[in-house]
């Protein structure tokens, strides 16, 4: 059977492959492979449940199966479940940008039977980018260790004539061509919109915003001539730039990506104020005993030096990464500052 980052890897490849328009069935393949509207095959270590766990370690992820947060849980849960006697699960609990999965990991027992996979948005962005929160980023919120991070990439269409090959160049066509520029996102407050919305401020730019339910039909859309430009974790456009559906022309970390080394970085394309990644990480409960907390952040970390899991997110596009539960907070502390002011100079909020 398939592993989860394979079966990816294959839809994607169904989507891209096809000459002129993707039939539907290509398109419904590509969608899929993104937002879990399919079952991928796992190996038999590894069950979803949305139940309860009952004697298993459970790892709550923050979106369906399929998606990357998903595959990044199962990557980690397939090794954990090697060494772990209990077997581990993991549990999809998606919907409202994660919060419904960190609202579940609030109310679980701080015992190291439940953590959370999820987005580092929900302590580092959320707070500022919510009028409420369900949660205290802090006081229920226990960090463990890093898991994975990918830099965004930003991409357009046949909507922007072929001459436009990089930021600045996108930028001049913007200005030219107001009542064309559109720019999708997978949803108002997440990761790609606030890039996009960042640099609309930073070049002073009139750029309609068009958020999606998620990123299947913004990239349809985008490769179709509807919308402009488009986000998206640089994993999920790679293939679709080899197969020549769209051109990506710049990616958000301060250097060129190893995953794409021929798209210039924000950095060199003279906006610093972009970088940004998308990293996951694990949580447990927030009354977790530190000493537990050390525990499971071990073991984590040594499931991250595996080479298997190294492969399996390199498949997608992402780095995986480990830290300790002191280096996780530090990193949430010292990017607070920066979605502060993100948040308030892009003006974007979220009810």
């Amino acid at each position: 059977m398939a592993t989860v980052p394979t079966a990816l890897t294959t839809a994607f490849s169904e989507f891209t492959a096809c000459n002129g328009k993707p039939s539907r069935r290509q398109l419904l393949r590509g969608a899929a492979a993104w937002v879990g509207a399919s079952a991928f095959g796992v190996t038999s270590a590894v069950q979803t449940q949305t139940g309860a766990p009952g004697s298993s370690l459970r790892i709550l992820c923050t979106a369906p199966g399929g998606t990357i947060p998903d595959i990044v849980a199962r990557s980690y849960a397939e090794q954990l479940g090697a060494s772990h006697s209990r077997g581990v699960v993991v549990d999809n609990r998606a919907g409202a940008a994660g919060r419904i999965a960190v609202g579940v990991l609030k109310q679980a027992a701080p015992d190291g039977s439940t953590l959370l996979l999820a987005q580092g948005a929900v302590a580092s962005v959320y707070p500022y980018l919510y009028d409420t929160l369900a949660y205290d980023p802090v006081a229920d919120l226990k960090p463990l260790s890093l898991a994975a991070e990918a830099v965004l990439g930003l991409a357009v269409g046949p909507a922007v004539p072929d001459s436009v090959t990089s930021l600045t160049s996108l930028v001049d066509w913007i200005r030219a061509n107001p009542d064309k520029a559109t720019h999708g996102s997978p949803g108002v407050g997440t990761l790609p919109h606030l890039m996009v919305a960042l640099l609309a401020r930073e070049a002073q730019l009139h750029w309609q915003h068009v958020p999606y339910a998620g990123g299947p039909q913004a990239l349809t859309d985008l490769m179709a001539g509807r919308l402009t430009a488009l986000a998206l974790p640089e994993g999920l456009l790679r293939p679709l730039q080899a197969a020549g559906k769209l051109r990506v022309l710049a990616t958000s970390g301060p250097t060129r990506s190893s995953f794409l080394p021929n798209v210039a970085s924000v950095v060199e394309q003279g906006f610093p104020r972009l970088v940004m990644r998308e990293w996951f990480a694990f949580f447990a409960p927030g009354g977790t005993p530190s000493s537990l907390a050390d525990e499971l952040s071990a073991s984590l970390q040594q499931v991250a030096a595996q080479p298997a899991v190294k492969a399996a997110l390199a498949e997608i596009g992402m780095l995986a990464l480990a830290s300790t539960g002191g280096e996780l907070r530090e990193r949430i502390a010292r990017e607070q500052p920066y979605w502060r002011a993100v948040v308030s100079s892009t003006g974007v909020r979220v009810e």
